[in-house]
């Protein structure tokens, strides 16, 4: 995993042509709480500075003409990316055009990315527990035309020791196994986010999903996390075919 400036190469084995990149909250310009390289709006930050962020970024991601943002709202809605000014509802995108990055942000929610192995269409997915329950990734994954060909990537979420949930989340998960929820105190449970996705992809097909395992609630100095702080900056996932 190589990392500059705040900026994290995945450990992950790419078709030629297709780049995947992840953000931390180190560089950028916010102030507290959202320092510094937060890059959503909606949080409450100064637009100026996130808008200055995004801006940093783009410079940094080589072949990108554009990058393809989200108003996201824990839904199963998955759109075509195309990279124009109006950013449309949904918690994920896909594209086939080189040069523009599928993104999704988040502080504690699982993003996912994924490439088709013949490097020709990607796609990014944010997965909260809501959204997962729902079925994003399967939407997402119904936009290529065989889940066998699709490589899948598990970005940086809340991890296992931190994501406790009531019996009310356990139970939108009727279908996974015991090794997904771990029980806690009470009628708590532990829930991991990441075994979850991949359990769900597995069974519709996927092959090769990778992972990074790092909790975002308990490494405070590289990544965000709304759970941890409250108000609080978003890193992004993104992946893009180069221009």
């Amino acid at each position: 995993m190589a990392s500059t400036a705040g900026i994290i190469t995945p450990e992950w084995e790419l078709p030629a042509g297709v780049q995947a990149r992840l953000t931390t909250r180190a560089g950028g310009i916010s102030q507290a709480p959202y320092d510094g390289f937060n890059l959503a709006t909606h949080v409450g930050d100064n637009r100026t500075s996130v808008l200055a962020n995004r801006r940093s970024l783009l410079r940094q991601l080589v072949g990108v003409r554009s990058v393809q943002w989200l108003t996201q709202v824990h839904s199963n809605w998955v759109v075509q990316a195309y990279g124009g000014a109006v950013v449309p509802v949904a918690d994920a995108s896909s594209t086939e055009q080189s040069g523009l990055a599928c993104a999704v942000l988040t502080a504690d929610c699982l993003p996912v990315l994924f490439c088709r192995d013949d490097g020709r269409q990607v796609a990014a997915a944010h997965a909260g527990w809501r959204g997962l329950a729902d079925g994003i990734l399967l939407h997402t994954l119904k936009q290529f035309p065989d889940p066998k060909r699709v490589l899948v990537y598990l970005a940086p979420c809340i991890g296992p020791s931190a994501f406790e949930v009531g019996p009310e989340v356990k139970a939108a998960f009727g279908w996974a196994s015991s090794d997904c929820f771990i029980a806690g105190a009470g009628d708590r449970w532990l829930g991991n986010l990441q075994r979850l996705a991949a359990e769900q992809l597995l069974a519709a097909g996927v092959r090769s999903i990778s992972a990074n395992t790092d909790c975002t609630v308990m490494n405070s100095e590289r990544y965000f996390s709304y759970r941890r702080d409250g108000d609080s900056g978003r890193q992004a996932s993104l992946i893009w075919i180069e221009s």
